[in-house]
């Protein structure tokens, strides 16, 4: 979850219109940084998991999830939320919306972590994101994403994943990021997001390499680098230096968090 993170904090400055910078060459950090909803509900979707149990069933798992979502997202408001996603949080009714968007994913990291085999890391990938984004699309981005991760941190080479992907969720990763990036534009949906955060992985030679590259691709991408850089940690690792930066921007209820989600991993590849 540190990659999804650091992601986020790193490509929140350059997400909008004329910041949008299409290159790799730029600080990693502004003078002040700062998370957004990417990283919170990273944060809601870890906590509410652990806390319903990792063999937990469907109806459990899902509403404890929710609840989780709630509590985050009502202790901070001002994240940076999409608007339907806002509307959902403040409603009692928590039925799903059929969302597209790539909160789905943004969100999913952990889930690619937390359990041992890729068949229930897909199932429990795919209630993360039925619970608000039950959109197909919503659905594939999550479950594309926390796959990639499980089969990351299990030793799958790029090309294995790439080759999984491509059969199991359909997207196509022909186009390279220097094709992607001179007409990518600001979408918020899971089909024009994902894909790209995926090609911006397996370009990246190393964990910020990848980082830089999803960067550069503009677009959404404090989103798409959240992704990107929750698959690259789990294919690189997060250098030290990072994961203190991380640990320095982020807020102790958050470091609470991450310390349960290491120990939950522990003794897991």
């Amino acid at each position: 979850m540190y990659g999804a993170i650091l992601g986020d904090i790193i490509g929140q400055p350059y997400e909008f219109g004329p910041y949008n910078i299409r290159t790799k060459d730029f600080p990693l950090f502004t003078k002040k940084p700062r998370f957004t909803d990417d990283s919170i509900m990273t944060i809601a979707i870890c906590d509410g998991i652990l806390k319903a149990g990792i063999d937990a069933d469907e109806e459990t798992m899902k509403i404890s999830m929710i609840k989780s979502m709630h509590h985050w997202g009502h202790k901070y408001p001002r994240a940076g939320y999409g608007q339907k996603f806002y509307l959902w949080l403040a409603r009692e009714d928590t039925k799903p919306y059929n969302s597209w968007g790539n909160g789905s994913a943004m969100r999913v990291s952990s889930v690619g972590w937390l359990f041992d085999t890729l068949e229930r890391t897909r199932q429990v990938a795919r209630w993360s994101a039925e619970i608000s984004h039950n959109h197909p699309e919503g659905i594939k981005g999550a479950e594309s994403t926390a796959s990639i991760i499980w089969m990351a941190r299990n030793g799958y080479s790029k090309t294995e994943i790439k080759s999984f992907v491509e059969k199991e969720f359909k997207y196509d990763l022909s186009r390279t990021c220097d094709e992607i990036r001179p007409g990518y534009f600001h979408t918020e949906s899971c089909q024009e997001t994902v894909p790209e955060a995926i090609t911006a992985f397996l370009e990246g030679n190393d964990f910020e390499d990848v980082i830089r590259t999803a960067v550069s691709l503009g677009g959404d991408c404090d989103t798409l680098t959240c992704i990107a850089a929750g698959m690259a940690e789990a294919f690189y690792g997060v250098p030290k230096s990072l994961k203190e930066k991380c640990l320095e921007i982020t807020t102790d209820d958050i470091h609470k968090i991450l310390n349960k989600f290491d120990n939950a991993k522990k003794g897991k590849k």
